[in-house]
């Protein structure tokens, strides 16, 4: 994996950096050399974030969509 696709997998999951760092129990700096391509990003890790990414991906457009705008009733809007 490169440190390009890592990006554009975390994006792809609404993952910061540092998130990933909580998920794997590892130093945020540790994720921050991987996307800095500082460090390769081991195989197995690489291929669980992968398999993730591209599920997420394929996903995005089985999301429905007739949940956009909807509020909840009787509760005041949050924003």
């Amino acid at each position: 994996m490169t440190p390009a696709r890592l990006v554009q997998c975390l994006e792809a999951l609404h993952w910061s950096n540092d998130q990933l760092a909580e998920i794997f129990g590892c130093d945020e700096g540790l994720i921050e050399a991987w996307v800095m391509g500082l460090e390769d990003i081991p195989p197995k890790a690489a291929a669980w974030i992968e398999t993730l990414a591209t599920l997420h991906e394929q996903m995005e457009a089985e999301k429905p969509k007739s949940l956009i705008g909807k509020r909840a009733k009787g509760l005041p809007p949050l924003h």
